[in-house]
This record gives structure tokens, C-alpha cells and sequence, in this order.
């Protein structure tokens, strides 16, 4: 208690000296969509330490029918201003969790199902780490303000300008998150004609989770601001390739990397062998919360890049758990198949508890594929013990409903939420009738 006294008032001190007025008191829902409440700085003493009282009956994916009032309760550790506000009558915002007015945790806070997670790993002494790598488009607005899907350039990876024409725009994205307290690693122009990365360094998951559901904030901000729309939608073009979040994972033990054995002959220690064998166990059944549009799955096409089987290799790009070529304190393992439209508190609360189930029953993988799985063939892949992960948005919710630890980890509130605003999406899809269809269809039938 006395150490949260202290950052609420930490809080107050700099939203004293960058003359702020307006806070947002941010959180998400469960789809991972950012929210916010405002309040001006007068009432931010009395919010620190008592929380704000908030009906959520109208924001879908946070509570159920008749369930209605929550407590705004801000993490003090996120206050931070916006750097492209006003300096005078500044704008910060604070991240929330949610809880009920009775003090209990909120059952749809996708912040605090992580934070259960986290607690579970320093129960066994394990302390893991996230860096992030996120991939997006810019394209062009029209007339009107609206977005195209007309991209900005024709360039490819890591061109410089004059081909690369968002460079600009993505400088000033890197500087206003640096200055926003963001360490990024790097940022390059991506595959695909107006495609960029931008890479953040490595933080404690809920410190990575917070600062990506910012990211794409900042980065839709920022684009704006250069007349450009900022979409990370994973597959927004048929002829280009998709864009993914691409998640570097260690645990740490005692301050040492429990992904690394000095006196081991692989590339993996014990643990980091049965971390990867959970991941595989349960990826399938987590792709509806790492991969959650309808539009995922057209990113999710077999090919020889595309993170489409359930392996892991040290060279093939598409397997979905890839080794990282570093090793010591540096060892990491890369996960390849989320998208950056999943909401970051619930896939990473769900990778990292798959990967200490693994842990608990000692797992053991299948040896890591030594080549390229969309050229072998079904009998070669069978041998390696190799599927793939599921081909449609349907396909994920049946693999989600049938896995125990993916209900045990979300809680019922949010699984049965999830599961039935998703069903309800498949079902609209199902029934749009697509321009495809029509060229396909319409003359010769």
C-alpha cells in the first residue's frame, strides 16, 4: 500500500509539472479495442485512490446482459502524456484495470487475466520477457478522408527513399513513442509496397502488452497526421503479403536466461525444450484470441514464409515457433503466427501459459524440422509429427472450445463472451455474398 501511495503521488508530481488537464483513463476490451474515459486533473487524486465508477453496459465485449457498473482502477506505472497534445493543458493517460464496486477483479479485465498468469510463472520462480516486432500498412486517404487500400509507395524491404515514402511518417512514429517512454529496437520498411515494422525492445509481458494496445494508437495518430491511414488488418491486400506481430520469448531465472544451458548439447535447455512443447500442445487451440479475424486466416495460407505449421526450426520461417540464432542471455524463441489485431493481454497471457503447462508436465517436443514444411510432402510431414494450424476463423473456435486450458486461462466470463461474439462474426461472413462469388458465378450461371 505505502509503495502505491508513492507512485499516485509520483503521478500527480509530473502531471503537476507537465501542466496537465485532461486524463484518459484507458482500457480494453475484450477484443483487445482500446477505450477510454476522461476526467480533468482535479479529480485525478480522488480516481488514484479510489478508482472510477463506470457503467459498461454499452461497450460490447466487457460485460454480459444486466451486468452493468465497474471501477476504472488506473495503473500508476502507465501514467504518460501525449507528446502531440498541447504542452499547455496537457493530455496523459493512465491504463486501467477493471474491478467491481464490491473490490473484486472484474471477470472480463483481459489485463488482470495476464497478471494472473504472471503471478503463476513467479510461483515457480520464472520471470518471462517479450519483445515485439509489429508489421503494418499505410495507405492513402481519399477525397472524402476515408481509407483506401491504395498504398503510399511501391517499395520493398528496407528501401530507402525516394522509394520508401513513409519514412517520414515512420521516423516521426519511433520518436513519438521514444519520447512517450518506448524503447524500439528498430523500424525498416517491410515486404510489401507501403508494408513497415517497427520493433520494440523486450519488457515484462504486461509492460509489452500495455505498450502495444498504445502502439497502434500512437501509430494510426501519427499517420493521420501525414494523411495516411495506418491499418494493421493482417491480409488488407491479395497480392501482397500479410502482416504480422511477431513475439520474442524468454523466462529468466535468479537473473540468469532458464532458456540457456552452459552444459546442454541443443540449442535449448530442458525448460526451454518443454516451454516449446506446451506451445505446440495448445497453439491450435489459442489461435482464436492470437489470430482472431476472419481476415488472420488469409495470412495463414500454407506457403514458404507463411507460420502455418505447428513445429519449430531453427532456419523454416514457416513454422510458428522459430529459434532465434542467439544464444547465452540472448536465447529467445520467436512465436510467428499471431497478428496484430489480437488483443495482446489475453494471446500473450495464453502463449505463456501454455509454455509453463509444458514446463509442469515436462513436456518433450518433437525434434525441430530441418526444412521447409510446405515442400515436404503428407507423408514426410506426418513422420515429423507436423500439422497446421486451423485454415479458417471456424476452425480455431472448434480447436478453442475442445481445449481446457484455454477456458481454465480466460476464466468463463471472457471465454463464453469471445467464443459467442466470434461464432457470430463467422456467421456473418458466411452469409455476405463476396464480389468473388460474383465474378466466379454470376455470367456462367
Amino acid at each position: 500500500m505505502a509503495d502505491l501511495t508513492a507512485a499516485n503521488g509520483e503521478v500527480l508530481e509530473l502531471a503537476r509539472q507537465y501542466n496537465v488537464k485532461f486524463v484518459r483513463l484507458q482500457f480494453t476490451d475484450i477484443f483487445g479495442a482500446l477505450k477510454n474515459v476522461a476526467i480533468t486533473v482535479e479529480d485525478l487524486p480522488e480516481v488514484l485512490r479510489h478508482g472510477m465508477l463506470f457503467d459498461a453496459s454499452v461497450v460490447e465485449g466487457i460485460v454480459p446482459y444486466r451486468q452493468t457498473d465497474m471501477v476504472l482502477r488506473p495503473d500508476p506505472r502507465t501514467f504518460v502524456v501525449f507528446p502531440w497534445r498541447p504542452r499547455e493543458g496537457a493530455v496523459a493517460r493512465l491504463i486501467c484495470d477493471l474491478y467491481s464496486p464490491q473490490g473484486e477483479p472484474f471477470p472480463s479485465c483481459s489485463r488482470l487475466i495476464l497478471r494472473r498468469v504472471l503471478a503463476e510463472a513467479q510461483d515457480m520462480g520464472l520471470a518471462p520477457s517479450v519483445a515485439s516486432e509489429v508489421e503494418f500498412f499505410l495507405f492513402r486517404l481519399d477525397e472524402q478522408g476515408q481509407p483506401t487500400t491504395v498504398t503510399h509507395d511501391r517499395a520493398g524491404h528496407c528501401d530507402l527513399t525516394p522509394l520508401d515514402l513513409g519514412e517520414n511518417a515512420r521516423r516521426d512514429m519511433v520518436l513519438t513513442l521514444q519520447e512517450m517512454g518506448f524503447e524500439t529496437a528498430s523500424s525498416h520498411h517491410e515486404l510489401a509496397p507501403g508494408q513497415h515494422e517497427i520493433a520494440l525492445k523486450a519488457a515484462d509481458p504486461l509492460t509489452a502488452a500495455d505498450q502495444l494496445v498504445t502502439f497502434k494508437f500512437v501509430v494510426r495518430t501519427i499517420a493521420q497526421r501525414h494523411s495516411l491511414h495506418a491499418s494493421f488488418m493482417p491480409k488488407p491486400l491479395m497480392e501482397a503479403s500479410g502482416s504480422g506481430l511477431h513475439w520474442h520469448l524468454a523466462l529468466w531465472r535468479g537473473g540468469q536466461n532458464a532458456f540457456y544451458d552452459p552444459q546442454g548439447e541443443g540449442p535449448l535447455s530442458k525448460v526451454g525444450l518443454s516451454f516449446v512443447a506446451g506451445l505446440l500442445r495448445h497453439v491450435r487451440a489459442f489461435c482464436a484470441i492470437t489470430n482472431p479475424l476472419v481476415n488472420s486466416y488469409k495470412r495463414l495460407i500454407p506457403s514458404d514464409v507463411a507460420p502455418t505449421y505447428v513445429a519449430w526450426a531453427q532456419d523454416s520461417r514457416n513454422a510458428v515457433i522459430r529459434l532465434s540464432a542467439r544464444r547465452g542471455a540472448r536465447t529467445t524463441i520467436e512465436v510467428r503466427h499471431p497478428d496484430p489485431t489480437c488483443n495482446p493481454y489475453l494471446a500473450l497471457a495464453l502463449l505463456l501459459r501454455a509454455g509453463l503447462a509444458g514446463i509442469k508436465e515436462d513436456l518433450v517436443p518433437p525434434p525441430p524440422v530441418p526444412e521447409n514444411m510446405y515442400r515436404a510432402d503428407n507423408r514426410r510431414r506426418a513422420e515429423l509429427q507436423v500439422t497446421c494450424l486451423p485454415r479458417t476463423l471456424e476452425q480455431a473456435l472448434k480447436a478453442m472450445k475442445e481445449d481446457a486450458l484455454v477456458k481454465d486461462t480466460l476464466g468463463e466470463a471472457i471465454f463464453e463472451l469471445y467464443y459467442e461474439a466470434k461464432a457470430r462474426e463467422w456467421e456473418r461472413f458466411l452469409a455476405f455474398v463476396h464480389p468473388w462469388e460474383l465474378q466466379e458465378y454470376l455470367i456462367g450461371y
